[in-house]
């Protein structure tokens, strides 16, 4: 009886191992891959994130900082949400260390001034004292900006995730398997999500899948409730008996997340308009029209106010201030709608990161660059002439524009010198367009045919569904939808597929993903992959199964960009009025206001020679105007040169703040869409500015040289 009892326990055991090898077969061994790809995933993140860790690590472990506990919990959970090695304490202590650092480094070189030349330098004090505020800011929001951008790439693959979950599940109802195939096929961060929760199952932290898969849906309650609701949904499914509710169930878990981010999206474009626009009052509007009050107000308080002054105040404070309203915008920002495309993974991705591009820009800038400075160059040769010198008679004052007073040289004051100065924000706007353009255009133009063929594969694979529907073998199917999309650019991929199976006696799976012959090495496109692949999986359980997946992932496909196309209605109006003032008014009001200091330059220069040549300050038509230029003194205005590189930079700052800003509003966290959009948008702004800013220099110089012409 023991040695039956024994030999039955054996043939049970040996039962059990059999079909748990044939279930980790069908599993395609996902609990030792995923834990393997999670820890390839964490090693390859080191680089990116690495340095500001080992710093946060190294100067805040130097001080221990106790938060209280609501400010520990938020930190701790941004670090986490960040993939981040770190604790709260780190966070803070490197923000606080690294403040600290930088105001005594302020304070001595202030103090080193003051021995040097005597006064101290309030300003530069108060410059070291803000730059210790924006250092902190900056510092101790990294963690909550790294989580955004994972919360704000990983929400736009939301409505993939659970496609592909949902479709998996309507042909094998098995959640493990149907997630192990989403953090197959989707991108990162939330293929490493998925990953990490196979890879907490594995180390005990969880008893099974579904403990796992509920506590990280957790981390998604307050960001993306739809996402949770859809899950639960999913697992409800499981238990359902009937196999149509089953199916009504997986199909309302895919509506549920589509209606979700459609809604919050919708709110969203409602909340941003307010403040976008007053970011462009306060940001745009009120700093330029301040800025044509900037030459008559200079010489009025006797030369207080400096050019460098106005680089500080336009090029540093204004642009901070716009960069932070911009960010609390974006940091509000909903997940779920925006490109869910890895960039690292496009195989143009070398020429992206090619530095030869800001090379080869840097070669063509720089010479248009040191022209622009070139009004130095002459002082330094003394070289100035007299639009007279010239054969200008028309044009008063001297082409440069050099002043020598007791307290040094002062200027440049002259017409040509202010012509010159639009040669320097160009220089600077051109090489990030050049730049930018040389990075982006051919993974744009890879990135648009991607998706257009996509388009036409999702229409393709509705007529394949229909085939196997049929009944006819997946053979055949491949080889009469190679004939009816002719002229398409899905028919090499048909075609393709049916000659491996024809030709070469390849089986089906060999003939679409066969690392050198396969069609989709041609197509590498993360829907023609999945597709295929579910394609594959389904045609096991039968062409009827095959068909209803197909035809499911094809009808999906055209729901979901439905709504990705009503989200960008919603969202047009406010990212074009915004993209307009920012290419359009904002360089037309900037350039109109260099125009007007280039006049009243014009004006005073005109006065002055008109005073010095007749040696008398009493002139026809004005009568005595000494106590005129005592008060409007020229050498004690701004000279419109620096008045200009200042406003031509500050609108380049202006252009990349709001770009960034109104990418995420509309497409998410998307680097390639970002720099391709500054560089564009950086072309047209300067191109207007400069338009704009020569014609007013040239037509009011010449108003006010002809208003001027019959005063002796």
């Amino acid at each position: 009886m023991n040695n039956k009892k024994k030999k039955r326990e054996l043939d049970a055991r040996d039962i059990l191992r059999k079909y748990e090898r044939k279930l980790d077969e069908q599993l395609g061994g996902f609990n030792q891959d995923t834990s393997r790809d999670y820890s390839t995933f964490k090693k390859e993140m080191v680089p990116q994130i690495g340095r500001y860790e080992k710093w946060a690590k190294a100067i805040g472990g130097v001080i221990n900082i106790k938060l209280a506990k609501k400010d520990d919990d938020k930190i701790r959970k941004q670090i986490e949400t960040a993939n981040l090695d770190l604790v709260p304490g780190n966070v803070v202590g490197f923000s606080l260390v690294s403040t600290i650092i930088v105001f005594f480094a302020g304070l001595l070189l202030s103090l080193g001034i003051y021995f040097i030349i005597g006064s101290f330098p309030f300003l530069f004090l108060l410059l070291a004292f803000m730059a210790c505020m924006f250092l902190f800011y900056y510092l101790y929001t990294i963690p909550s900006r790294l989580a955004k951008k994972h919360r704000l790439k990983a929400g736009s693959q939301m409505i993939p995730a659970i496609l592909y979950v949902v479709v998996y599940m309507k042909h094998t109802s098995n959640l493990e398997k149907a997630i192990h195939f989403a953090s197959q096929h989707l991108q990162e961060p939330l293929s490493t999500d998925f990953k990490k929760v196979f890879y907490n199952v594995e180390i005990g932290k969880f008893s099974n899948i579904k403990e796992s898969l509920d506590n990280y849906l957790e981390d998604w309650r307050d960001d993306a409730i739809e996402f949770v609701e859809s899950f639960h949904l999913i697992e409800s499914s499981l238990f359902e008996p009937s196999e149509p509710r089953r199916i009504e169930i997986l199909e309302r878990a895919l509506q549920v997340v589509l209606d979700g981010v459609y809604d919050k999206m919708l709110r969203y474009s409602r909340e941003i308009r307010s403040p976008l626009t007053n970011i462009y009052m306060l940001g745009i509007v009120l700093p330029t029209l301040m800025l044509a009050l900037l030459p008559l107000a200079s010489t009025l308080l006797k030369g207080l106010i400096k050019w460098h002054h106005i680089v500080v105040l336009f090029n540093i404070i204004i642009p901070f201030f716009v960069f932070y309203l911009t960010n609390s915008i974006m940091q509000k920002r909903p997940g779920g709608h925006g490109e869910s495309e890895l960039l690292e993974l496009n195989p143009l991705y070398p020429n992206f990161k090619d530095k030869r591009h800001y090379l080869k820009a840097a070669l063509i800038c720089l010479p248009i660059f040191l022209i622009g400075i070139s009004p130095f160059i002459f002082l330094a040769f003394n070289f100035d002439a007299s639009f007279s010198d010239i054969g200008l008679g028309f044009f008063q004052g001297d082409l440069i524009g050099f002043n020598k007073t007791t307290e040094g040289i002062k200027g440049p004051f002259g017409l040509l010198s202010l012509f010159l100065s639009l040669l320097v924000p160009i220089s600077i706007a051109l090489f990030f367009s050049l730049s930018f353009k040389g990075r982006t255009k051919k993974i744009i133009n890879y990135r648009e045919d991607t998706k257009k063929l996509e388009s036409e594969f999702t229409n393709s694979l509705f007529q394949l569904g229909n085939r196997l529907g049929d009944g006819n073998p997946a053979e055949i199917a491949f080889s009469k939808v190679a004939q009816t999309v002719k002229g398409q650019q899905t028919q090499n991929f048909f075609r393709i597929v049916n000659l491996n199976i024809q030709q070469k006696g390849m089986s089906l799976e060999n003939a679409i993903f066969h690392p050198k012959r396969g069609a989709a090495i041609y197509y590498p496109s993360s829907l023609v992959s999945t597709s295929m692949r579910i394609l594959v999986e389904a045609i096991r359980k039968g062409l009827k199964v095959a068909a209803r997946a197909l035809m499911s992932i094809s009808d999906y496909i055209k729901n979901i960009r439905k709504i990705e196309e009503r989200l960008k209605d919603l969202l047009a109006e406010v990212v074009s009025d915004m993209r307009g003032n920012m290419t359009f008014l904002a360089p037309l009001l900037a350039g109109i206001v260099v125009g007007l200091a280039g006049m009243i330059t014009t004006i005073l220069s005109k006065l002055i020679n008109i005073m010095e040549f007749s040696g008398d300050a009493s002139v026809a038509g004005l009568g005595n105007i000494s106590t005129l230029l005592d008060l409007f003194n020229m050498n004690l205005m701004i000279p419109p040169y620096f008045l200009q590189i200042a406003i031509g930079i500050y609108l380049i700052e202006i252009v990349f703040i709001l770009t960034s800003a109104l990418v995420v509003v509309d497409a998410g966290e998307d680097k390639l869409k970002k720099i391709s959009e500054i560089g564009k948008n950086l072309k047209i702004s300067i191109l207007i500015y400069t338009a704009v800013a020569f014609l007013s220099i040239l037509i009011l110089s010449l108003l006010s040289n002809f208003a001027l012409s019959g005063i002796s």
